[in-house]
Formats: C-alpha cells, sequence, structure tokens
C-alpha cells in the first residue's frame, strides 16, 4: 500500500513564546514575569510590518526554561532563543528569520538544562 506524501506546511517557520505566568517570588521564576508577551507582541508586529512571508509566531506555555526566560523556539530547526529586548527580537527575525543564520549569544544550549 503507497501511502500519500504529507501536504505542504502552513509555515516554513513557526516560533513559539513562552508567556507562561507562575506566582510571583517563585523559585524558578517565569517568562511572562520577565517580560515575554510584550517581546511576544513585537515580534509578531514586526513580522507583519517587515512582510515575511510563510511564519506564525505564537504563545506557547511552559517551555520549561523558566530560569533563564524569556524563551523562545523556532521549529523546524529547533533553535531555542532568550531575548531580553527587542533589539533582540530585531536581531533573530534579520539574522535566523530572514537569513538563516543563528545568534549564538541569544541561543539556548544543551548547558542550559534545569
Amino acid at each position: 500500500m503507497s501511502q500519500q506524501p504529507d501536504p505542504p506546511p502552513f509555515y516554513d517557520l513557526h516560533i513559539f513564546v513562552c508567556t507562561n505566568r507562575r506566582p510571583d517570588g517563585h523559585r524558578r521564576g517565569s517568562c511572562a514575569a520577565r517580560g515575554s508577551e510584550a517581546l511576544r507582541d513585537y515580534m509578531k508586529a514586526r513580522v507583519k510590518e517587515l512582510g515575511i512571508p510563510r511564519i506564525r509566531v505564537n504563545t506557547a506555555g511552559c517551555l520549561d526554561r523558566c530560569e533563564f526566560g524569556p524563551a523562545l523556539v523556532i521549529y523546524p530547526e529547533g533553535v531555542w532563543y532568550r531575548p531580553q529586548t527587542r533589539e533582540d527580537v530585531e536581531e533573530i527575525l534579520e539574522v535566523h528569520v530572514r537569513g538563516g543564520g543563528r545568534v549564538p549569544r541569544l541561543m539556548l544550549t544543551e548547558k542550559d538544562r534545569v
């Protein structure tokens, strides 16, 4: 029996930004407490303003990198970042999303495990 090929993806890149909020004072902190909601909103607006096609910026629940947040992950590559500012978001959009490169100074890596 031959299997039908998968349909084409809706997006070339899918960015999940953690907006999980833990109670104030929680030992692990949370991405929302570190400003992830505003950074997500900014990233969504910039993708639209820049006219970058076939990309989706979504809210995610806890990505389990609370201590390093705000955290986001870009698929299909599975590259993790920790943007702190709008300038960081701009750099990720320009270097990774538009250019296909990486922003090593903002990347979460295997060493960033809890």
